[in-house]
């Protein structure tokens, strides 16, 4: 076996990790080059290859597989540099991206914008109005042709959108999740009017391939930004494909996805990819979980920008998105779920006037460019990372292994100038505030998400991931009620090392409403093969696009889950199936029954009405090809006598009425297995720091995990 190598692209950093035949894990952090991506990208590979012990040709020679969290099509999204585009959807429904939903104008912004409601607009459309044209023909509700499609209605409609510089079409119709018959019949059209031998062939998107699923609007937007990113994500990753190949790589590049799983490039749908780096960094929280026998996680990664959330129950990744945001659009996808909020080393502090000059931390950063004050590139705004430096828990000397050097007085400067002397305060005082502030709003965002999911916060390992989350894990883990915090070895490059553990895995949906238990009759389901017949469907595109990929059936492993909902509610609740098809009415029962029980496990068992009837929505089909690798590399326990570890003292302050206090620093590439560090004390590792404050202790693992328990 060679190396597994998983890439996540943050806001600030891009990480790399490289697990090799033996389990051994190299990792490598290096600042996100935004003006071109896979600059930063073969920066990391030929680091990779160095720290490995071997040239880049050689080593990526020796690569079994690169999976990639990639960030082009979000970037975008955001620089609005996608094609001219055109939609053609039913008559008389022209106007549906434009009209949205209720509160479209609050989609994808944080919640301090949203108040704003005076100023508050909705987002410019990805398509122009006059890019939109209707096509006479209409689908029922069951799939029935009630109006055909007219061929000459469609060439009209199609020169209309060419005249006008489309530059690629979306097909978005009533119904054709049910009956996709009309949007095939205009892709045909299209591709014969335009062949792909004429410089004038332009590609076409139809909603029912894109997602299949009910909600106009939502179908639509899910079609529309899949196709505004689809040509720049291939352009993008064909070269990097192409520099890679160059440079020895041997196998295809393989994508992450926000599903949980990965997929070659060549059968991946773009709008896959968004927020894919923190769904790995999920996935590894599992993986870890298993390896120390916790079942129960709750994902957090601090990084530069953001804070992300994650919750894990019963080793499984079960959230999925109820709204999935892409920038500013309400999307379909099948995504997991993973709250982010602005809090990261990055994030701003701030004074704010108008609330009586209360000091705020973000939402807004200072990314990789300018960065922190401290990182002396032109930045002067105060953040958490320059306010962790002026307590003295971070080493100017020592950043990111000593790859960058921070310059303490910019730091100071900034806290000074922007915090200190507006609130009349000491900077070490600002410094302290800025932190407590960042730490607590994390944590209590934290106990929310696992809260609001019917769980008990207290019974969750809280996994302290991202640069920047070893030194703020003791400080955000009690607003939580956690008394124990494990930080993973790689923590700081952990949605890389996610990604490089994942499987090959893709989900198949699709929306169809059955009516397992009629209320008005009391009665269940009968006609199983409806359901069945659905399961089959999506089971054969499944086999079908996994065959492509190379891999025979008896390897795909297949899980069904559901969209449930009492007849007389509105919301959906997605339950897993333990079986694929149904063969009696005791299934039926089984399948009823599991989702009441999930559904209590939620919002409380007296809100059940089971009585009331029970739907199915859509259906998820998940496949999976699973792919041996090594095993993680697991050391003896030793003594807890860290004292070999110690690389010096240095000023820190824990409390600012006391000031700064020296205090104990450790090397952690010289700790071992089993030994015990009690707080205060810092910890220097290659790509993060340790801060383990008074009352806390820490112990590393046999698989030199970090865990964090508050002893006081």
């Amino acid at each position: 076996m060679g190396f597994n190598v998983g890439i996540d692209i943050g806001g600030t950093f891009t990480d790399f990790c490289s697990i090799g035949a033996d389990g051994q894990a190299v990792v490598y952090k290096t600042p996100t080059t935004h003006y071109d991506l896979s600059v930063g990208f073969m920066r990391g590979i030929k680091e990779l290859a160095r720290r490995s012990g071997l040239g880049g040709h050689d080593y990526l020679s020796r690569v079994e597989a690169l999976r990639y969290s990639t960030t082009v099509g979000t970037n975008a999204l955001i620089e609005r540099n996608g094609p001219k585009l055109g939609l053609i959807t039913t008559a008389g429904f022209e106007d549906t991206i434009f009209i949205g939903r209720s509160r479209s104008w609050a989609d994808g912004i944080p919640v301090h914008q949203a108040r704003d409601l005076a100023r508050i607009r909705k987002p410019a459309p990805l398509i122009d109005p006059e890019m939109v044209v209707g096509v006479r023909e209409r689908i029922d509700c069951r799939g029935g042709v009630v109006t055909p499609l007219s061929r000459e209605d469609v060439l009209e409609k199609l020169q209309q959108l060419v005249d006008r510089g489309a530059m690629g079409f979306v097909v978005s119709l009533m119904w054709s999740f049910v009956n996709p018959e009309h949007e095939r019949l205009i892709k045909q059209i299209i591709e014969e009017e335009y062949p792909e031998d004429y410089l004038g062939a332009m590609p076409v998107t139809l909603s029912s391939e894109i997602s299949p699923k009910s909600g106009e609007y939502t179908r639509t937007m899910t079609t529309v930004v899949n196709a505004y990113i689809h040509g720049i994500m291939a352009d993008n990753l064909n070269r990097l494909g192409n520099e890679l190949r160059d440079g020895g790589y041997q196998r295809p590049l393989i994508l992450v996805h926000n599903t949980g799983g990965t997929k070659k490039v060549s059968r991946t749908k773009a709008v896959l990819t968004h927020n894919a780096g923190p769904v790995a960094g999920m996935y590894g929280s599992a993986e870890v979980g298993r390896l120390i026998g916790t079942d129960n996680v709750v994902f957090t990664d601090m990084g530069g920008t953001s804070f992300d959330i994650g919750v894990i129950s019963g080793g499984e990744l079960r959230a999925h998105d109820f709204i999935p945001v892409i920038d500013r659009w309400r999307t379909n996808i099948p995504a997991i779920e993973v709250k982010s909020i602005g809090a990261g080393g990055g994030s701003i502090a701030w004074v704010n006037e108008l609330m009586g000059k209360a000091l705020e931390v973000g939402p807004q950063s200072a990314g990789s460019m300018p960065g922190p004050a401290c990182y002396d590139k032109g930045g002067v705004e105060p953040t958490v990372t320059d306010a962790d430096l002026v307590l003295g828990y971070l080493n100017p000397d020592n950043y990111l292994g000593g790859e960058m050097y921070l310059d303490a007085d910019l730091a100071c400067d900034a806290i000074e100038t922007r915090i200190a002397v507006p609130l009349g305060i000491t900077v070490l005082e600002a410094a302290h505030r800025i932190r407590r502030l960042v730490d607590a709003r994390m944590g209590q965002e934290v106990f929310n998400e696992v809260a609001l999911k019917g769980h008990d916060p207290r019974k969750f390992t809280v996994f302290a991931c991202g640069g920047a989350g070893a030194a703020h894990a003791c400080g955000f883990a009690p607003y939580i009620g956690s008394r124990r915090v494990v930080v993973p070895a790689v923590a700081s490059v952990f949605g890389a090392f996610g990604a490089s553990t994942m499987e090959i895995r893709q989900v198949w949906d699709v929306s169809r409403t059955l009516k397992l238990f009629r209320w008005n009759e009391q009665a269940w389901l009968a006609d199983l093969e409806s359901f069945n017949q659905v399961v089959r469907e999506l089971r054969d595109q499944a086999v079908r696009d996994l065959r492509l990929e190379g891999f025979p059936e008896e390897r795909i492993q297949f899980r069904l889950e559901l969209d449930m909902r009492y007849g007389s509610q509105y919301n959906v609740t997605k339950v897993e199936v333990p079986h694929l098809v149904l063969q009696t009415e005791e299934d039926v029962r089984d399948l009823c029954d599991r989702f009441t029980s999930r559904y209590s496990e939620i919002y409380s068992p007296e809100a059940a009405f089971p009585v009331g009837g029970i739907n199915v929505e859509c259906f998820y089909l998940t496949a999976s090809v699973h792919q041996p690798r090594a095993p993680f590399h697991q050391l003896a326990n030793g003594s807890e006598d860290a004292s070999a570890a110690r690389s010096g003292v240095r000023p820190a302050c824990f409390d600012p009425a006391v000031g700064l206090v020296d205090t104990v620093v450790y090397d952690w590439t010289r700790l071992s297995p089993g030994n015990r560090i009690d707080g205060p004390a810092l910890i220097e590792a290659p790509e993060t720091t340790y801060v383990i404050e008074p009352g806390w202790c820490y112990r590393m693992d046999p698989w030199k995990n970090g865990v964090l328990e508050y002893a006081a």
